[in-house]
């Protein structure tokens, strides 16, 4: 038995709306907790989620299954997605670099 168990997940980068004290408030928690803000968003719609009992049993219907598609979400190239980060930021600095 492995002692690390790693667990990948799929991140998508979605646009959203909010109230500027709700912002503040992310940002602040975030700080908080020493952690990023979107992961502050993250865990805390999952967590939302997983106790409203009214929506895990809406989950369960077919209007449910046939709820619209209303995030707006970014769909990155397939080429830059497959490049890490940090291979990424060193293309972004390079070409900051000669337009100096």
């Amino acid at each position: 038995m492995p002692l690390l168990e790693i667990n990948q997940t799929r991140r998508i980068t979605a646009f959203v709306r909010l109230e500027e004290s709700t912002a503040i408030q992310i940002d602040q928690y975030a700080a908080f907790l020493k952690a990023p803000a979107d992961e502050v968003v993250d865990k805390a719609l999952v967590y939302v989620f997983a106790k409203d009992r009214d929506f895990q049993d809406f989950l369960r219907t077919e209007e449910a299954a046939q709820a619209p598609k209303s995030l707006r979400i970014r769909h990155m190239p397939r080429s830059a997605s497959s490049q890490s980060p940090i291979r990424r930021q060193s293309k972004r600095n390079k070409s900051a670099e000669g337009s100096k």
